[in-house]
């Protein structure tokens, strides 16, 4: 018996179920429930909340995210080989746990979920940035979640919290720090996973802020982002010429030296050219 309710131990699950994690599906299981419970709380209360999870697996973080009291988690898992294990899960919490075997970039969670809602998810690998991405760039803000508590490689994390100065810092920093508030709350070494990843993981708890904050066009900060990084090495005044002939008077407006590098740039000055941009 686990811990946590009175379903078997995880590798007794993976075994009995022929679970041998796949790495074309981006497959790390996480096998300890005391770190998937540990994972769930740090999610917030979920009494009061419908949860999306992907990529669940043979069921160690939906079985933290039910025992910590989630209201109803959806679980999207593309591999069908882990539904059974799921079901099973779904057995013992009547009416809690919906399984869908899909893939999540092509299934609408707000089909079966109430809000408020919130999204946990020991994300695969090969699909985790992409997700993210999506769910900070909705046509609407704010969005249909209220947090986000993921776990990516640890390079990725860090990433999402960077500063201006170093080489983690990008589109991912910007995007995510526009509009959330992110933190890592915990990290964890390869050998807490099945099959051990060559790299360290950590989760990421992003709180969906009311309003961006700072003021500037969605379309126009993103186009913005993206060219200043695609060509990080160079002077802003020379990334960023495509975008206006006046390029150099935008960024004296906004408060940028020309010669300066994307790197150096922070969040609100970006907002600002933006707006510049705009105007």
């Amino acid at each position: 018996m686990s811990g946590i309710d009175n379903l078997p131990p995880l590798r007794e699950v993976i075994a009995t179920h022929d679970l041998a994690a796949k790495k074309s599906l981006g497959q790390n299981f996480l096998l300890d429930l005391n770190l998937t419970a540990k994972i769930a709380r740090l999610a917030g209360d979920l009494s009061q909340s419908d949860v999306l999870e992907i990529g669940p697996g043979p069921g160690g973080l939906t079985r933290g995210l039910l025992a910590e009291g989630a209201r109803r988690v959806l679980a999207i898992e593309k591999d069908p080989r882990c539904v059974p294990a799921l079901a099973e899960i779904a057995d013992a919490y009547p009416g809690q746990l919906q399984i869908i075997n899909g893939d999540a970039l092509d299934v609408n969670p707000l089909e079966h979920l109430t809000s408020p809602i919130k999204i946990a998810a020991n994300l695969p690998y090969n699909v985790g940035t992409e997700l993210l991405v999506r769910w900070l760039t909705p046509p609407a803000w704010p969005p249909f979640w209220e947090s986000l508590t993921l776990m990516f490689q640890r390079e990725v994390a860090q990433r999402i919290v960077a500063q201006p100065g170093g080489k983690a810092y990008g589109r991912l920093a910007l995007l995510a720090q526009w509009r959330t508030d992110p933190r890592i709350v915990m990290e964890l070494p390869p050998e807490a996973f099945s099959p051990p990843p060559k790299v360290s993981s950590a989760v990421v708890h992003l709180s969906a802020l009311p309003a961006p904050r700072y003021p500037a066009n969605p379309a126009t900060l993103n186009r913005v982002v993206a060219a200043a990084f695609n060509q990080r090495r160079k002077m802003l005044r020379s990334a960023l010429k495509s975008l206006d002939p006046a390029i150099e008077d935008h960024l004296h407006a906004a408060g940028i030296k020309p010669t300066e590098r994307a790197e150096q740039v922070h969040l609100e000055a970006f907002c600002a050219l933006a707006r510049s941009l705009d105007s």
